[in-house]
């Protein structure tokens, strides 16, 4: 199963980052963000199979495979910014994390407009018919 080599990679990422801070810092922080590229990596990959199941969804129900594809990069947006953030203030850096997080939400924000148009017209057509 993936996630005992996902447990795996943090736990030796993570040691490896203890026995680094003490003698070299700044190589505990190397390390801590090569683990967490790499953990990010494999779950990426063995996410990009599952990709085409939300295709087949889109055509099934009639969403615009183009909505989907914005819902989809939303949602890794927020992951990856929750992700980079937790690093970041594994490393003391909370204010510059709060920051990744509120520039997540904006970008978020303005990934959802195209959403918030299809609903409107949505709307619109269903008031029309009445």
């Amino acid at each position: 199963m993936e996630i005992f080599q996902l447990v795996g990679i943090a736990f030796v990422t993570a040691v490896a980052a203890l026995v680094l801070k003490s003698t070299k810092p700044e190589l505990a922080f190397a390390v801590t963000v090569a683990g967490s590229v790499i953990l990010l990596l494999f779950v990426f990959e063995t996410f990009r199979d599952t990709l085409s199941i939300f295709s087949e969804i889109a055509e099934k129900t009639g969403i615009e495979s183009s909505l989907v594809k914005v819902i989809l990069k939303m949602v890794g947006i927020g992951y990856l910014v929750e992700f980079s953030a937790g690093i970041l203030n594994d490393f003391g850096q909370n204010s510059l994390a709060d920051k990744l997080v509120f520039c997540g939400k904006i970008v978020v924000l303005v990934l959802a407009v195209p959403i918030i148009e299809s609903v409107l017209d949505l709307v619109i057509r269903l008031l029309e018919l009445l």
